[in-house]
């Protein structure tokens, strides 16, 4: 049901059927970044997106994963790409870097291109919020992909 009668609105879409969407994983932290993984793809399965339209790659670690999402979007070759990984408070500064300069670089990516990016790297202070985030996190990134692909093709028809 609309909002406003007079004023169209874009409905949100979850079909996946027929998507490609490419997935960049951190390995550092790599349970945590496995269980983003894992509840990502069972949900892009659950929304219709075939395995053999999902590419998952790995990087060291989370500063690495803007680079790898440039060159995956720049190959024309996906419709929505997903980050996955996991910066965990330690006892530096390095953390903020690490947070800040990769999210500012996914970001990047994606205004940069015009592709649709989740954002599913968590930021914690400990390895219990990581854990307990993993699985909406990752299944939430996979609902954004898809969604954000559908709503830029219907702002854009």
């Amino acid at each position: 049901m609309p909002r406003f009668e007079n004023i169209p609105e874009i409905a949100p879409n979850l079909d996946g059927t027929g998507l490609k969407i490419g997935i960049c994983m951190s390995r550092f932290n790599q349970d945590v970044c496995e269980g983003l993984l894992s509840a990502c793809v069972d949900e892009l399965l659950r929304l219709g997106v075939a395995e053999q339209d999902m590419l998952v790659t790995t990087v060291p670690g989370a500063l690495e994963i803007p680079l790898v999402l440039q060159n995956m979007a720049e190959t024309g070759r996906f419709d929505a790409l997903v980050a996955l990984g996991a910066v965990i408070r330690g006892e530096t500064y390095h953390f903020e870097i690490v947070s800040n300069e990769m999210a500012s670089g996914i970001n990047q990516v994606g205004l940069d291109t015009g592709m649709p990016i989740a954002n599913g790297v968590l930021t914690t202070e400990d390895d219990d919020q990581a854990l307990a985030r993993m699985q909406e996190k990752g299944a939430d990134c996979a609902r954004t992909a898809v969604e954000m692909v559908h709503l830029l093709r219907a702002v854009n028809a």
